[in-house]
């Protein structure tokens, strides 16, 4: 059986695909629990760790499509490594392009939606998600950052946490400790400004658009790391 304290001390890799889209707020909660971020920057040739390596795992956002791993073949790569993760129920956490990941990885379909969903703006909470042990922290309703237009089919054994009106697969979980979330929670004041030049002139994060996504979602991803290391104390029992 594992020793608890060495599974804390195991760093969790942060996969980056873009040097913009960072960790954000998930750094300082992180390491507020004792927790050791770190970075796998895949867009600049980084290679991913093995999963024996790790802690956790933090999939980022990025522009590419998962059905573009031809093009961009350390997505496979990625998938292995969640799929892995997963199976061996450790804590993943996949955002925005991360949770699209997750979704193929794990039995469901990525495709292109119909409509562009990019700015501030809402997900609500389904039943399961209200009674989530970390989606409980937020309300019914979330403020969130949408920023893509790849949506999923839900993989067979995941959980319904989020909807949206435009697209009805927001958040999901598998198992207890995977989460995807198609949406941004992360957001600080350093993540919004190195965002701003690769939005569209129409859309602005900040002031109090970015003050209210960050004082929704801090609640729900420290919730998510207290999960996780409450989860890997007990299996170590």
């Amino acid at each position: 059986m594992a020793d608890s304290s060495l599974l804390h001390r195991r760093p969790w890799a942060v996969i980056q695909h873009v040097p913009f889209e960072g960790p954000g707020s998930l750094a300082l909660l992180a390491a507020e629990r004792g927790l050791t971020l770190e970075p796998a920057a895949v867009y600049a040739g980084k290679a991913l760790p093995g999963v024996e390596e790790i802690g956790g795992l933090i999939v980022m956002g990025g522009p590419m499509g998962v059905y573009e791993a031809e093009e961009y073949p350390f997505l496979h790569a990625e998938m292995a490594l969640m799929r892995q993760a997963v199976e061996r129920n450790m804590p993943v956490l996949g955002i925005c392009l991360g949770a699209q990941l997750l979704a193929q990885a794990t039995g469901g379909t990525v495709y292109k939606g119909t409509v562009l969903e990019i700015g501030p703006g809402t997900v609500t909470l389904t039943e399961a998600g209200r009674s989530d042990e970390v989606f409980s922290a937020a309300s019914a309703a979330l403020p969130v950052m949408h920023w893509h237009q790849d949506t999923f089919t839900l993989p067979p054994t995941a959980t319904l946490l989020a909807s949206s009106e435009l697209y009805p697969h927001q958040a999901f979980r598998m198992g207890r400790m995977a989460y995807g979330l198609q949406f941004h929670l992360e957001v600080d004041e350093q993540l919004a400004a190195g965002w701003a030049p690769h939005l569209p002139p129409t859309v602005h994060l900040d002031g109090p658009a970015c003050t209210q996504i960050a004082a929704a979602g801090h609640p729900v991803l420290a919730r998510f790391f207290d999960a996780a290391i409450k989860l890997q104390t007990e299996d170590v029992r």
